[in-house]
């Protein structure tokens, strides 16, 4: 059961290979839950052989994922087997305060659940990713000054009163670093960077499988690493950030006197057109990433850095500059350079993640009933 929860659907075949039992024993254990209504099986292929592809039913109810962006707000709604039923987003003002967010993240979920002809009492947990260090045990935002209006706010509290489920929150680009490691770019990966680049920069570090978050939930913010002692004052009040000149902000100012006001996805159509400014903006903003990450490497030694958020869009306008830095920064390993990819999922790796810590509450309480 854990292994198709946390990976959606598989094989029977990948079932015994996951789990190392035998794939008669798996035959049998799917036949009796099938049966019992917990599990969904349907015909399906691998490599030209016909095979049973199997998933958690729908009718064991559904789990919901936010995520809140510095300026916006992103839902989705999924049954216990990973399909997405229902998602949405929606814009939010700047420096919002969390109890009107959590407002409307609770109604804008009421609406979704009707949408699909459910109700809201077949919710059964809601995982939380917010731009700002968290401490998960008690989910409460531990940072001060990087998310204004969200300083010590306990989501879980206010959540949980107007929803009435369990609330799991935690950092946005740890939410992405798992979604990631499990469903996307680094699946099969053990230790896995994730680096989201868009209006900030954060970073996600999967250890050994599971997310690490260090002492306050701060481990991979990345983005506050100084990297120019004379440089700009960052909104966490330290000075030369990374974010402070790989932010969409910094980006976008450096472009300012050549362009006019311009978006950050106004800059990577540009680039991909040949724009040769926006192309130089993007590199040095590679350049610039990878020489942080080279650091991370040294320390971590990672199995591949995975690169999420909206300018990863720019692909290897962005990629190339920042492998070469990190190869250039690196230690030299007989195996060469650690691999840099786009992440796979998008703009929607941290609701993914999102939903994959509510699957996990789902799947923590299924196992305390039967211990019971």
């Amino acid at each position: 059961m854990n292994a198709v929860q946390q990976r959606g659907s598989l094989t029977q075949v990948e079932l015994a290979g996951v789990t190392g039992l035998s794939p008669a024993t798996v035959s049998n254990i799917v036949k009796e839950l099938v049966a019992s209504g917990v599990l969904h099986t349907s015909p399906t292929s691998r490599s030209g052989r016909r095979a049973l592809q199997v998933t958690l039913a729908r009718n064991l109810g559904l789990v919901a994922g936010f995520h809140f962006d510095s300026r916006s707000l992103r839902v989705a709604l999924s049954d216990v087997a990973h399909r997405i039923v229902a998602e949405q987003r929606m814009p939010l003002a700047p420096d919002h305060r969390a109890d009107a967010g959590l407002d409307r993240a609770a109604l804008m979920l009421g609406e979704m659940v009707e949408s699909v002809d459910a109700a809201l009492d077949e919710v059964l947990a809601v995982g939380v990713g917010v731009p700002a260090p968290v401490d998960v045990a008690t989910g409460t935002v531990s940072s001060l000054g990087l998310l204004r209006g969200w300083d010590g706010a306990a989501v879980p509290e206010i959540l949980g009163a107007r929803l009435g489920v369990p609330v799991q929150v935690d950092n946005e680009a740890n939410l992405g670093a798992l979604a990631e490691a499990r469903l996307g770019a680094g699946r099969g990966c053990q230790h896995v960077l994730y680096v989201r680049v868009s209006h900030g920069v954060g970073g996600g570090l999967v250890l050994g499988g599971e997310v690490f978050r260090g002492r306050v939930g701060a481990a991979g913010e990345i983005g506050h690493v100084s990297v120019d002692e004379h440089g700009s004052v960052c909104r966490c009040g330290n000075r030369g950030c990374l974010e402070t000149i790989v932010g969409a902000p910094a980006l976008l100012e450096t472009l300012r006197s050549s362009h006019g006001s311009l978006s950050l996805r106004d800059v990577i159509v540009r680039a991909a057109e040949g724009d040769p400014g926006c192309r130089r903006v993007i590199s040095d903003a590679g350049r610039h990433l990878g020489m942080a990450v080279a650091t991370v490497c040294n320390v971590l030694d990672p199995e591949v850095v995975v690169v999420g958020g909206e300018l990863a869009e720019a692909g290897e306008l962005l990629l190339e500059p920042m492998r070469a830095a990190i190869e250039a920064c690196t230690i030299p390993a007989v195996v060469g350079p650690v691999r840099v990819v786009a992440g796979e999922l998008g703009a929607s790796a941290e609701v993914r993640g999102a939903l994959a810590v509510a699957l996990d509450q789902v799947s923590i309480a299924g196992r305390k009933q039967v211990a019971g």
